[in-house]
């Protein structure tokens, strides 16, 4: 399985202890917010990551009424921080290539952190332009295995224009292209198909292995990178062993 996958894996299975402390509501709203500003649109049917945006919210149980607060805040209806979106580029143990995607107000504090927590679990910040030819803008949506039968998900995936679709354990993930990820999505959900996550997210070109202790250093760095405030998604081209996995995941 991809860095990318096993690190989806890990968040979804993380996304219950992260709602529960209002880490995810956080990263959410954020996201809202920023999405309604920069697609001037509060209509999630005229606004693509607007519409993703509610989608995740919705999934993780998030009020409406927090929903429309973030959009009006978006649109400048409300009072509040401006948030705008950086990218951190660096590398981590073993070598592995990590992209940062934050929404922040304020980048002197966000770099400064995110420069730290590199630093702290064995890796380092690089220049812009880095290690992000070693990614692609992708479509990704990872489907719960016995919902719909296998067949009827490549079908249907494949018709509404995916690259791609793979089973791995108790799950499938469909990649596609950024401009196909809602056409995709729309099409698996007319299916019945329950989705355990879905998002347009930076995928890696190639992985590198990683074992042993230098596994467990990445996958604490990958893992303070993800719970800081400012960060909403992290990726990063590692080929992890299972056990490794299954050690933080557990």
């Amino acid at each position: 399985m991809s860095g990318h996958s096993k690190w989806s894996t890990i968040k979804h299975k993380k996304a219950a202890k992260d709602a529960k402390r209002g880490q995810m509501f956080t990263k959410l709203i954020r996201e809202i917010t920023v999405a309604a500003r920069m697609g001037n649109s509060g209509d999630p049917n005229f606004n693509p990551r607007l519409r993703t945006a509610v989608l995740a919210a919705k999934a993780a149980s998030m009020p409406n009424d927090n929903i429309d607060r973030a959009i009006k805040k978006g649109l400048g209806e409300s009072d509040g921080a401006i948030f705008e979106d950086v990218n951190y580029e660096g590398y981590g143990p073993g070598g592995v290539a990590i992209m940062v995607v934050a929404l922040t107000d304020n980048r002197n504090r966000t770099v400064a952190d995110v420069r730290n927590l590199f630093t702290k679990h064995g890796g380092h910040l690089g220049e812009s332009g880095c290690v992000g030819w070693m990614f692609a803008r992708k479509g990704v949506v990872a489907i719960e295995r016995g919902t719909v039968e296998e067949d009827r998900i490549i079908e249907a995936a494949l018709e509404a224009g995916a690259g791609d679709v793979q089973g791995e354990g108790d799950a499938f993930e469909v990649t596609t292209s950024p401009d196909a990820f809602e056409a995709v999505r729309e099409a698996l959900e007319k299916l019945g198909v329950k989705s355990a996550s879905g998002e347009v997210a930076l995928v890696p070109q190639n992985t590198v292995p990683v074992r042993g202790s230098e596994a467990q250093q990445l996958l604490r760095l990958l893992e303070a990178l993800e719970d800081h405030d400012d960060i909403q998604s992290v990726a990063a081209n590692a080929e992890l062993d299972e056990d490794e996995v299954a050690k933080l995941s557990a």
